[in-house]
C-alpha cells in the first residue's frame, strides 16, 4: 500500500478540527454567544454558526470529523504503486527519447496508462504526496575533454601558474554555428578549481 507523506499531518488536522467543533458546541450549550465562542476556539463566527446548525439538525454525531476532506485522489493506491514502478523503470522504457522525467511526460504516462487526465500542477502534487522531489540533472559540456580538465586542475592548483597565464585560458562553448571560444576571467578560473 502506498503511504503518503502528508497523511499523518492530515489526520492530525482533522482530529484537531473535530476537537474545536466539540469544544464550541459545549460553549454554545453553556449559553456563550457565537462571537465569543468563535474568539475562544480561533475561528470565524460563520463557522460557529454552521457548526451550531449542524449540531441542532444531527446532534453531536454531526460534528464528527470526516474521513477526508478535499477532492478525492484520481488514482487508486494500486495505480500509484504502478506509477512509481514505471517511474523507477525509466523514461526510455516508457517510450520517451531520453531518460529524463518531466511533468508533461509523467502526465502523458498517467493519461496513457490509467486514462486519467491531470494538469501539470496536479501531477506535481501527486508526486510530492508519493514522496518524490524534483532533481535537476547537472549539465556538462558536450565537447568535454577530460584529459585537458585534469591537466588544467593540476596546473591551476599549483602556485607556478601565473596570473597572466590564467587570464588567457579559454573555454570551448558549443554555439549555434559550431564551437565558440570565450576567455575566462581570473575570478571564474579560481572559483571553478574547487
Amino acid at each position: 500500500m502506498v503511504s503518503f507523506e502528508g497523511e499523518m499531518d492530515h489526520t492530525q488536522r482533522l482530529i484537531e478540527l473535530e476537537r474545536r467543533r466539540r469544544h464550541a458546541a459545549r460553549l454554545l450549550e453553556a449559553g456563550v454567544a457565537q462571537a465569543e465562542v468563535a474568539r475562544r476556539v480561533g475561528t470565524t463566527r460563520s463557522s460557529v454558526s454552521r457548526w451550531e446548525r449542524r449540531r441542532q439538525e444531527g446532534g453531536e454525531e454531526a460534528l464528527k470529523r470526516p474521513k477526508h476532506f478535499g477532492r478525492p485522489r484520481r488514482l487508486s493506491d494500486a495505480q500509484c504503486e504502478e506509477l512509481i514502478a514505471q517511474l523507477k523503470i525509466g523514461a526510455l522504457a516508457a517510450g520517451f527519447a531520453t531518460e529524463l522525467w518531466t511533468l508533461p511526460r509523467i502526465r502523458t504516462l498517467i493519461e496513457q496508462r490509467f486514462a486519467v487526465k491531470l494538469t501539470e500542477p496536479s501531477v506535481w502534487r501527486l508526486l510530492r504526496a508519493l514522496g518524490w522531489s524534483v532533481q535537476r540533472p547537472t549539465g556538462q559540456a558536450r565537447q568535454r575533454d577530460e584529459k585537458a580538465i585534469r591537466t588544467w586542475k593540476a596546473q591551476s592548483s599549483s602556485s607556478s601558474m601565473s596570473r597572466d597565464c590564467r587570464r588567457d585560458l579559454v573555454a570551448h562553448e558549443p554555439g549555434p554555428r559550431g564551437v565558440r571560444l570565450r576567455s575566462f576571467s581570473t575570478a571564474s578560473v579560481g572559483s571553478s578549481s574547487r
